[in-house]
């Protein structure tokens, strides 16, 4: 039998075990030592003792102890676990292992029998063996196989997976799968889950021992008994079988039985029933169990207990009142040398002592020793349920384990002084062991009644000290001691419970927490309370920090208790006083604005502890309330010490007496105060526009609070601080600061209210900067008397001893490189003075700094001393505007010599103006701040196009613009690549711009620039003579004259409007013009950025924006007879077109000079935007006229021209055939534009043709022609003579062939004469219906949205658009209409023939289009050749993914899962495919199978995905299957990422559709509180806003925006904090 202890708290991996262990005993023949060696693969049957979060202690038989890992209990659950782990380590979180993975404690519970095996046994430090266990069925059965497995065999396994029928177990068997149907579990139904451990009945055995069908019911599992039928074997016997055995032999320390025929076993004592232990005889029969089986040495060990003959249930454990309890008067009953002993106790209980518990633990064992005693005194241990009887120990002091720590540390708070020993120091604080079983921790706070710094120098490692338990944690097997002297030595009564904390009674504690609410006293266990500020002395503490320390020991008495909520209030001055009642407060008579003298108590990092006379009513003066001046805040803080008087002291708060007095000495607000300023009591004396003096209370990012006499503050924002743009509120202002407010605005409601800070919104009193000038310098002044009095330093005397305007002998000591010079005088041997050099002006500064500055006046030499602000509010100054030495400023005068500042001139100042002036190269200045003709050294950054950027020495950046690096350019070179990055370059300063930065958020910095200077290279700029001045944009532009020729430079090419942004030489990177491209088709490929080329002026624009107009190609104004290029604008059938000309001018291209050969359909080859290249030929009041034809474009290229323009009458000759286009028809005559016909004689008639030409004023030489008045676009009509009928009837065209046909007079005769045998009203009537249909058919040409009728129809919008797979497919839905199957196909192939290859989607369209044609019309194999197909030409995963749609669509449910489950295995790294399979199967209704598809996805997609792939299938839920599993497949997405506010929204947008009311503001509740961005939470406030709008009431709307005032006080608080 072996001990149980075990190592408490912290003792490494040592564990509870025998010392027989670590020397295995020899075999005797008969049954007394239980176990005499322990080997690797034991088999036991074990009962669960405790369940932790990664092991479980299991009791094993002989009382010993084993560890199950958690790694050791499955295969299935141990892949669980390192995929949980591989998801864990990256940044997405699998949703499967969120879902199926278990605890421990819900898959093993307390008294549970289980079958293991011993995988190993580990040595830990002290030589103890600690036993780790298995429960894997692989190791379990491991002497099984296939060919053993018979019905009727109990057999262990675990959980694999969960079916929809059923459950599969890992029995450990290769080659079988063990099936557990749910209507076998269904007593267990809810309880199982994967890696639980249970013992089944092998009811079935299939498919040639390949599936078996097991049962869990108790009643069958606890009757099946082992036989000799099931063919069991040393090797595949297991424990827990139940068997039928024949008592063999009889000994003195158990029985040996036979079972199963051939097989022996033993039964130790322990395992007998104790009432029965005395009846057996050989050969009776009995029914065991099997305990233990070592196949090794062929030892099984059996039991005959009645609680383990029922295998798979459970085993009681009996609780641990007993254990710790020490018995007297024990009979010992029986002895068993080898093993131990059993007693009986007083009150009848047997228990058990091991062999080693029956001596100390240092001495040998003697046997007659112990039997000589009649009488033992023994202590209970533990209880072992395996034998179901308890274990003591006969020793003088027992080894606590953790069941007696519970029971006996607490009441025993202080540990004998033997047991402390010091085993190791840690940063942490100190190990003491107290038992070679458990260890403590003494805390570092805990090492003594103060902090010790070295705590080494006073322990040692085995030093023996004296402890108290302050708090025991049996589950974590935490034992936490103090080593202070005031709680081991306290003779009060503990506070062990909330409980004991009665009010009125009083114990020791110790401090665990300081803060400005209070002291946090912590006392034994988990009891603590809270002290609040008025409770911590009789003394007011200002800050309780200086006071009380982490660790102090206290005495504190309890004011109340609640023992339900564990809350606890105490109080230190209750001690102190003796009574919970403080002693009577003083009596405030003090008025705001009332002078007071104060005496200095204590001094502390922020300010003074006072102590206001004659009351000594103790008061608070802060350090920033000590001046006006900030610098002089430092200084006072500084000069004064403990003791001093201050008088002058002001009250400025309100006089509230829970409130500690806080005092001002601020001058401003004293003569504020005194000379009756407003001042506002209360918030009802605040109006709009008041002006108040106050002070900053506290700076926050979105602005400052300002604090005014009696407690009112303001809240001045960000915009309202100062006229200057405010990026950082820290950088304006600082606390405590002295400012003057306006209030702006007034919530009367929530009574607060805005003011304005900016300077030129609050005016300053006159004199006022001079008045603050006076007071600060006396301050100064005060301060240097006040140290030099109580200072030890010769300096500090020596310079209270000099007066200003003193005269001294001084001797030069020193001249810096930087020009300035330090003196000395012999009158001041320990001080050196710093005059800086500066040039001398009106008045230069020589020294500045926060508050104060001295100058020196003009010429004279004469220094005074100035402010650096001329206004309270004026706290921010650009760095071009601070006083720095050096600067030059502009002053007045206003007292020669100023009493106050003992002589000095009292002027007045302001910033002069810059003086443009070169400064060297290596002069002192801010960074990046350059002038006109400064040179500059640095290196090439970057080379862009047009730029050159270059890094100067003090690490600001320049400009190089691309005309400033050649003096000579030549046309179509790129001078920027000259420069090389990293070279060095000296250039001159020549200008300046703002360039924009994305340093700043648009929304803190609108508009934000920095400057950059402009730089040149050119070696003329370089000389030293150079000048350099800044020229402005209109004087550059009056340099340059229309036609001028000038070299740019390439910076932008705009392809849609064929225009090049260039910059020109002589301008600068913000200076650009605009080119229009007349020759090129493809600008791109001529003209690259930063290319060199020459154009000419076109025009000069002065007006915003400024730029120049040019011209690349010459032309740089229009003239009759110039060719140059255009963009068509408008298409017009009557007037052809119009047409975009270069500088903003517009042309009309007439139809007959599109071409100079007339086509049917002239239009047809222009489109809109066209680039063309067209003739002047004329110019018509605001619009010239051109002409396209080939003959003016290109009159170099000899062609022949079929139909030649006609300018005028001169042009056309008798007999001429001309062609032409039909202008307008009416009922006498035709408007042609040219006509082709033949002239004949006798063609004398009315019906006339009116033709284009171009001269308005020509001579008709033909009389019967009319000359019409020429129109404002159209050219000029000639009205001339026909002698034919020209009609625009399609059916009239006969007729007019025929009297084209004629050539005698007679025949037109003829048919002049059959023309008149019609009536009038006949040949009206068919003209109109002419006319009509010729009208349907030109709309129905020209609508391009009108689809076709015919086939010929089709083919013709085909030639046009050969790649639209729109029209493709209706000409395929035509021959559908038609039922003709066959030539719809046809059309399909075409298409796919015809379509260019470039043009995927549009193929993948006629694919498509086919499938869904051969699935409604073809046949299955037909189908599968044409996606065959599709699949080779196109990409697989769309054409699949069509094909799935349309069985879906086709409810074709069982080819579309075929296809779909296709689908995921070619293309499981798609989540596209993945989430079209979960769509299918929710519309189809299976949920179960949807949610196994998504555990699959999960596996195949990268981690990345996951978040996004769940709440897709989540959002699918909600659409198609089940809205409660939608629910929560969202929320444990949301609580594992909180911050994915997308989710957020969706889940909202969800509830807010399926859900109900009460969810969805459970939902923005929740949303609300999240730990994200405010403007965030701003958005989800506005939704929740809306959402009660519309769908609440009155008193929910309230509710939300408290909430949202709520939160935002609340980050206000934090963000003070």
């Amino acid at each position: 039998m072996a001990s149980t202890e075990e190592d408490f708290p912290r003792g490494g991996k040592t564990k509870q075990t025998t010392e027989s262990k670590a020397e295995p005993v020899r075999r005797h023949t008969e049954v007394d030592n239980l176990f005499e060696s322990l080997k690797v693969g034991t088999l036991l049957l074990g009962c669960v003792k405790e369940v932790a979060d990664l092991e479980v202690t299991i009791n094993l038989p002989s009382g010993l102890l084993g560890y199950l890992n958690i790694s050791n209990i499955s295969d299935s659950y141990t892949k669980i676990l390192s995929d949980h782990l591989d998801s864990a380590s990256s940044e997405v979180t699998h949703f499967m292992p969120l879902k199926e993975i278990f605890s421990l404690a819900s898959l093993f519970s307390p008294g549970m029998l289980v079958r293991c095996v011993v995988a190993r046994l580990d040595t830990a430090k002290g030589g103890s063996v600690s036993i780790q266990l298995s429960i894997n069925p692989k190791e379990v059965n491991k002497g099984l196989s296939t060919g053993s497995l018979k019905a009727g065999l109990i057999l262990s396994g675990c959980v694999e997976s969960i079916e929809d029928h059923g459950y599969l177990v890992d029995l450990g068997i290769k080659g079988t799968k063990a099936f557990l149907p749910k209507q076998a579990a269904k007593d267990k139904t809810n309880k199982l889950k994967v890696g639980q451990y249970v013992t089944s009945l092998l009811e079935e055995v299939k498919n040639d021992e390949r599936v078996v069908r097991l049962s869990i019911s108790p009643t069958a599992v606890a009757q099946a008994v082992a036989d000799t039928a099931h063919g069991w074997t040393l090797t595949s016997l297991l424990p827990g079988l139940l068997v039928k055995a024949q008592i063999k032999k009889v000994t003195l320390h158990g029985l040996i039985l036979e079972f199963l025929s051939s097989f022996t076993g033993l039964v130790d004592f322990m395992h007998l029933e104790p009432e029965q232990a005395s009846t057996f005889n050989e050969g009776d029969n009995v029914k065991a169990c099997v305990l233990y089986v070592e196949p090794s040495t062929r030892l099984v060990g059996l039991s005959l207990r009645s609680h383990l003959l029922q295998p798979g249930g459970d085993v009681d454990l009996v609780a641990t009142e007993r254990i710790g309890e020490v018995a007297h008067g024990c009979k010992m009953t029986a002895l068993h040398h080898l093993s131990g002993a059993m007693l009986e106790l007083p009150d009848q209980t047997v228990v058990f002592v091991h062999r080693n518990h029956m001596k100390e633990p240092m001495e040998a064992f003697n046997l007659n020793r112990v039997m000589a005693k009649p009488e033992h005194t023994c202590r209970i241990m533990d209880f072992s349920p395996m034998e179901q009887v308890h274990l003591v120990s006969l020793r003088t002091f027992q080894p606590w384990n953790s069941a007696f720590l519970v029971a006996c540390v607490l009441t025993q708070f202080v540990l004998p002084l033997s047991q402390g020993t010091v085993t190791s120091l840690q940063n942490h604080g100190m190990m003491v062991k107290v038992t070679d079983y458990i260890r403590g921790l003494v805390p570092r706070t805990h090492l003594s009644d103060i902090i010790l710094k070295n705590p080494e120098k006073q322990y040692a490692v085995g030093m023996i000290i004296k402890c108290r338990v302050l708090s025991v944690d049996p589950r974590a097997k935490k034992l936490t001691l103090t080593r202070k002297r005031a709680l081991i030595d306290s003779s009060l009564p503990p506070f062990l419970t909330y409980e004991d904390a009665r009010r009125g009674h009083v114990s020791h504690g110790f401090i665990v927490c300081v803060k400005d609410f209070g002291c946090i006293v912590c006392f034994y266990g988990k009891v603590k309370g809270l002290v609040p500020p008025n409770e911590l002395s009789t003394e007011p503490v200002i800050v309780p920090e200086n006071v009380f320390y982490v660790g102090q020991v206290v005495k504190a008495k309890v004011l109340n208790c609640d023992v339900k909520k564990e809350k606890l209030l105490l109080s230190f001055k209750a001690v102190a006083g003796g009574d919970t009642e403080g002693p009577p407060k003083p009596k405030f008579d003090f008025e705001v604005g009332k002078k007071v003298e104060v005496k200095v108590v204590s001094k502390f990092l922020t300010g003074l502890e006072v102590s206001i006379l004659p009351e000594e009513t103790t008061a608070l003066l802060p350090m920033m309330h000590l001046s006006d001046h900030v610098s002089n805040c430092l200084l006072l803080w500084e000069g004064l010490q403990e003791g001093d008087i201050i008088s002058n002291i002001v009250l400025p708060l309100s006089l509230n007496p829970a409130c500690l007095k806080t005092l001002t000495k601020k001058p401003t607000l004293k003569s504020f105060l005194e000379e009756g300023g407003v001042v506002a009591k209360e918030f009802s004396d605040i109006s709009v526009g008041v002006q108040l003096i106050g002070w900053v209370n506290n700076i926050m990012p979105y602005g400052v609070f300002v604090e005014f006499p009696y407690g009112l503050v303001g809240l001045a924002p960000k915009a309202a601080m100062s006229d200057k743009f405010v990026g950082d509120t820290a950088a304006h202002f600082q606390l405590g600061h002295t400012v003057v407010a306006k209030v702006t605005n007034l919530d009367e409601e929530k009574h607060r209210f805005l003011v304005s800070l900016k300077v030129s919104e609050v005016p300053s009193p006159e004199r006022d900067g001079q008045a603050r000038l006076i007071r600060g310098l006396q301050e100064r002044k005060a301060v240097m008397e006040m140290m030099a009095s109580r200072g030890d330093s010769d300096l500090l005397k020596q310079l209270s001893a000099v007066t200003i305007g003193q005269r001294m002998k001084m001797s030069v000591d020193e001249v810096r490189e930087d020009g300035s010079v330090t003196f000395k005088s012999d009158e001041l041997s320990a001080a050196t003075v710093l005059v800086e050099a500066g040039s001398t002006h009106t008045a230069t500064v020589h020294h500045a700094d926060r508050d104060f500055a001295v100058i020196s006046l003009g010429d004279t030499a004469q220094l005074t001393v100035i402010q650096t602000t001329n206004h309270l509010n004026e706290t921010f100054r650009f760095d071009a505007e601070k006083l720095t030495a050096g600067k030059t400023l502009t002053i007045t005068v206003t007292k020669s010599s100023c009493e106050e500042l003992e002589g000095l001139p009292l002027v007045s100042w302001e910033l002069a103006p810059p003086i443009s002036k070169r400064l060297i190269s290596n002069s002192k200045r801010s960074k990046g701040m350059y002038r006109y003709g400064d040179v500059v050294k640095g290196k090439v950054k970057t080379v862009k196009p047009t730029c050159v950027l270059v890094t100067l020495e003090d690490g600001s950046t320049g400009c190089v613009h691309v005309s400033e690096i050649q003096e000579v350019v030549c046309v179509g070179t790129f001078p920027t690549s000259l420069l090389k990055i990293g070279s060095e370059v000296t250039a001159r300063v020549i200008g300046g711009r703002e360039g924009n930065s994305h340093r700043f958020l648009p929304f803190s910095h609108p508009n934000f620039t920095y400057s950059m200077p402009e730089l040149s290279l050119l070696p003329r700029n370089l000389k030293e003579d150079a000048d350099v001045k800044p020229v402005k944009t209109k004087e550059k532009l009056k340099r340059y004259q229309v036609g001028d020729d000038v070299i740019c430079f390439v910076s932008k090419v705009s392809l849609n409007k064929r225009k090049l942004k260039l910059s020109n030489l002589l301008y600068r990177m913000c200076e650009t013009c605009l080119v229009v491209i007349l020759g090129a088709k493809h600008p791109e490929k001529l003209f690259k950025l930063g290319q060199a080329v020459s154009a000419k002026v076109v025009t000069v624009s002065s007006s915003k924006p400024s730029r120049l107009s040019l011209s690349l190609n010459g032309v740089h104004k229009l003239e009759k007879g110039h060719v140059i290029m255009g963009l068509v604008q408008k298409l017009d059938p009557n007037l052809g077109l119009l047409v975009k000309l270069p500088f903003s001018a517009m042309g009309t291209v007439a139809m007959e000079d599109l071409a100079d050969k007339y086509k049917p359909k002239p239009l047809e080859r222009y489109s809109k935007d066209q680039l063309v290249r067209c003739c002047i030929v004329g110019e018509a009041k605001s619009n010239w006229q051109l002409s396209l034809r080939s003959s003016r474009t290109n009159p170099e290229k000899a062609s022949v021209v079929k139909d030649p323009e006609i300018v005028s009458l001169d042009d056309l000759s008798e007999g001429q055939i001309v062609r032409g286009y039909v202008r307008t028809v009416n009922g006498t005559a035709e408007n042609v534009s040219k006509k082709k016909t033949k002239k004949g004689k006798g063609e004398d008639s009315d019906s006339g043709v009116e033709v284009y030409f171009r001269e308005e004023e020509e001579e008709n030489k033909c009389e019967p022609a009319e000359v019409e008045k020429p129109v404002p676009v159209q050219p000029a009509r000639l009205q001339v003579t026909g002698g034919f009928s020209w009609d625009a009837a399609l059916s009239a065209l006969k007729p007019a062939s025929a009297a084209l046909g004629g050539e005698d007079s007679s025949d037109g005769e003829d048919g002049e004469v059959n023309t008149k045998k019609k009536s009038h009203h006949v040949q009206e009537i068919e003209k109109r219906e002419a006319e009509k249909a010729l009208t349907k058919l030109e709309t129905e040409l020209m609508d391009p949205g009108l689809r076709p009728q015919t086939a010929a129809s089709f083919e013709r919008l085909l030639l046009g658009s050969p790649d639209s797979s729109l029209l493709w497919l209706q000409f395929m839905a035509f021959h559908l209409q038609a039922t003709q199957i066959e030539q719809a196909r046809a059309v399909a192939e075409r298409a796919l023939k015809t379509i260019s290859f470039r043009e995927e989607q549009e193929k993948l369209n006629v694919w498509v289009a086919l499938l869904n044609l051969e699935n409604l019309y073809g046949t299955e194999e037909s189908l599968q050749k044409v996606f065959e197909r599709a699949v080779q030409y196109c990409e697989p995963m769309p054409v699949y993914q069509q094909l799935a749609d349309i069985y879906a669509k086709c409810q074709k449910t069982k080819e579309a899962e075929g296809l779909y489950k296709t689908m995921v295995k070619r293309f499981r790294q798609e989540k596209a495919v993945w989430l079209s399979y979960g769509t299918f199967l929710l519309q189809q209704g299976q949920s179960d199978a949807a949610s196994a598809l998504l555990q699959r996805a999960i596996k195949s997609l990268p981690n990345k995905d996951n978040v996004d792939l769940i709440a897709k299938f989540a959002q699918l839920e909600f659409r198609y299957g089940d809205v409660e599993r939608g629910k929560a497949m969202l929320d444990r997405i949301l609580t594992s990422y909180p911050k994915r506010t997308d989710l957020w929204s969706v889940f909202i947008d969800l509830m807010v559709k399926h859900g109900s009311q009460k969810e969805v503001r459970a939902v923005f509740d929740r949303v609300i509180h999240l730990s994200v961005a405010v403007k965030r939470i701003k958005f989800f406030f506005k939704r929740y806003l809306e959402y009660e709008k519309k769908s609440g009431t009155p008193e929910s709307i309230q509710a939300v925006k408290d909430k949202a005032l709520e939160y935002v006080e609340s980050k206000g608080t934090e963000a003070a904090r």
